[in-house]
């Protein structure tokens, strides 16, 4: 029968039947959901509508997040999908969409964040012992120190996320269209609103 985003076959506001004038076009196509889930990279091409092509990515594991508030992002892992505003099912078969809430490796922001400000981050569970300090020179220092104090604050809650070394994440593209799994750290007001989302 093929899938038709026509609204011809549909009855009128009024519950009356429309007359079928005409079949099927192929500008009314719709075609199968990508169901894009995590795991080794595999990407089909579309041929669409004026020669163009979709990447309709069928698994991801990485893809590029950004930290808003610190304005940089890194490729890192897609680790599982803990929340979906539109349907739980997605959650339990690991479905990437966009807007589906995700963790993903902290590791590569953690690496950033120590190399920028020059203060460990989420690393109370590490024994201070194992930390060996590399040498720096007293103007490296004075920099990192006055990075950290104008703008090197991080909040409790992500803090406790880079301790487990897992960060919330929202998806921003749409996976089954463009073959990314791209998006953005989750803070603040968001942050807690999703956090209550997840626990109910």
């Amino acid at each position: 029968m093929g899938i038709s985003r026509d609204s011809r076959h549909k009855r009128s506001a009024t519950g009356a039947k429309r007359a079928f004038y005409r079949k099927k076009r192929a500008f009314e196509k719709g075609r199968q959901p990508a169901n894009t889930r995590i795991g080794p990279k595999r990407i089909h091409l579309v041929r669409t509508r004026g020669g163009n092509t979709k990447y309709r990515a069928l698994r991801l594991d990485s893809g590029n997040f950004s930290w808003p508030s610190e304005g940089i992002s890194r490729k890192t892992r897609v680790i599982v999908v803990v929340y979906h505003p539109s349907n739980n099912e997605l959650v339990r078969t690991n479905t990437l969409t966009k807007s589906a809430i995700v963790q993903i490796d902290a590791a590569p922001f953690r690496q950033w964040y120590e190399a920028h400000y020059g203060q460990p981050l989420g690393r109370r569970r590490q024994k201070q012992a194992e930390t060996t300090e590399e040498k720096k020179s007293k103007s490296v220092e004075k920099k990192q120190a006055a990075r950290f104090a104008a703008s090197g604050k991080v909040e409790p809650a992500l803090e406790k996320q880079f301790e487990a070394g897992r960060l919330y994440a929202i998806v921003s593209s749409r996976p089954g269209q463009s073959g990314r799994v791209d998006g953005y750290i989750l803070e603040g007001e968001e942050l807690a609103f999703y956090l209550r989302a997840i626990r109910k």
